[in-house]
């Protein structure tokens, strides 16, 4: 880890909600909001809920039938791309204070600053530094800010999730020393940064139910040795958050480059539907994939599809009712039981890495029958290109299939449709079977990551 570095995390506080109510000429603060879409049933989830909802039991992320009657609140509808806007117009607003190389953007509203190099030029502390950030973002935009202060990026990150939000000042700040002395016997465990649920269980079983309990286990080699058993290279990162150390700087973060690439589209249905229905909403996620590939000049070299089945089609998952086979050619589909339902997938490797639309779609519907269980209703469906690659990656193994005479007009004719698209919207061309009553391209055409845009 580098001494003497100092880290600000600096997060938008309900982000969603605080930039309806700015627009709504309400105090971000003090007004009772949600944001959801009242379009859909009293199940969907509320994307953000104001401070003073939170302030009367309402949580994040609940429903809107969750909300206790009796409560009087605005409702405003989702409006992603505004959303968008405004998380741009903030991050100007760092820049106007660091350097784009010292920002790590983590959310739409939150990012890491490492501020070290900036504390002799603005002639204030770290501290003083983020009071001042956090002031302009108010005062030029309205929306609230908590900090968190680090002498790490897992300190600052932790000063601001746990320290921050409760204090009345909403700025944490925390070294080594003081997590230890502070945090070590704070619980839930799942308000750290990367302790789960599930991980949390699995600590609990071993008698771990604090950080402070997982640094003392960390000191006795034979627990030391059950903890990375059970988590493999992940317990490494546990035990020094255990011990406030994080050894990754700004510096690593911006060298960092994925060794894999995928593509993907998944959605919840508003409602579940049958195999045949099912197949028809695949066909259109492939299509908007595939033409992804062709806008990005690049090919995937396998797909995985896989769906989430309703709670109400049973008790038995697919494997029991005999669905899922070995497909010769492809990896072996699976399925996978939960409590609340089922969840099936299958996967195959394509024979040349393509981006062809027709090579997508007759691959998913050679997979289609072994993902989606004959009779099961489906509510969830997802589609991933894997290892994609640029087109003209070196060393990427040709093949005779990919150089036809259709294959180059098909790729042409995508491309056209693409720059149509670009140039008049989504949904100035469509396909047939965006017409069918059961199929929803057109509605997500105008949408942002499943929700409204405008």
């Amino acid at each position: 880890m580098r001494k003497g570095r100092q880290y600000l995390a600096i997060d938008l506080k309900s982000f969603y909600a605080s930039v309806e109510c700015v627009d709504l000429g309400l105090d971000p603060m003090t007004a009772r909001l949600v944001v959801a879409d009242p379009a859909r049933t009293a199940s969907t989830i509320c994307l953000a809920v104001s401070p003073a909802m939170k302030a009367l039991g309402v949580r994040n992320r609940c429903r809107v039938f969750e909300i206790p009657r009796g409560i009087d609140y605005v409702m405003a509808h989702p409006r992603m791309q505004r959303y968008i806007d405004r998380s741009a117009e903030i991050y100007r607003i760092y820049l106007d204070w660091f350097a784009k190389q010292d920002i790590h953007v983590y959310s739409i509203d939150e990012v890491f600053v490492d501020v070290t190099g900036y504390l002799d030029l603005y002639g204030c502390s770290a501290r003083e530094l983020g009071e001042r950030v956090r002031g302009d973002v108010v005062r030029r935009t309205g929306i609230p800010a908590a900090c968190g202060l680090g002498s790490n990026l897992y300190l600052a990150k932790v000063a601001l999730d746990i320290v921050a939000k409760r204090r009345a000042d909403f700025f944490g700040q925390l070294d080594e020393g003081s997590y230890r002395a502070t945090l070590w016997n704070h619980r839930p465990i799942t308000d750290f940064w990367r302790v789960g649920p599930g991980i949390a269980r699995r600590l609990a079983h071993k008698g771990i139910r604090t950080m402070g309990e997982l640094a003392i286990a960390s000191e006795d080699p034979v627990r030391l040795e059950d903890i990375y058993r059970e988590f493999g290279v992940d317990a490494e990162i546990l035990v020094d958050h255990a011990w406030g150390v994080e050894p990754v700087g700004m510096a690593e973060i911006k060298a960092y480059r994925s060794h894999g690439r995928s593509l993907s589209n998944a959605q919840v249905l508003g409602h579940s539907v049958d195999a045949n229905s099912g197949l028809l909403l695949a066909k259109e996620m492939a299509e908007r994939l595939a033409l992804q590939l062709v806008e990005s000049r690049s090919v995937a070299r396998s797909l995985l599809v896989w769906v989430g089945f309703a709670p109400e089609s049973g008790s038995r998952t697919p494997c029991e009712r005999g669905q899922v086979r070995a497909l010769e050619g492809a990896a072996s589909p699976s399925g996978l039981a939960s409590r609340r339902g089922t969840f099936s997938h299958a996967a195959a490797a394509f024979e040349a890495p393509t981006s062809s639309r027709h090579v997508i779609l007759d691959t998913l519907k050679r997979l289609w029958p072994y993902a989606a269980a004959v009779g099961w209703r489906i509510k969830r469906i997802g589609i991933v290109l894997g290892d994609v690659e640029s087109s003209d990656a070196p060393g990427r193994q040709l093949s005779f299939f990919d150089v036809s005479l259709s294959g180059r007009r098909e790729c042409r004719c995508q491309q056209t449709v693409g720059a149509i698209k670009r140039r008049y919207g989504r949904n100035a061309l469509i396909k047939g079977i965006d017409l069918l009553p059961e199929a929803n391209a057109r509605e997500r055409n105008e949408q942002i990551g499943g929700h409204r845009a405008w």
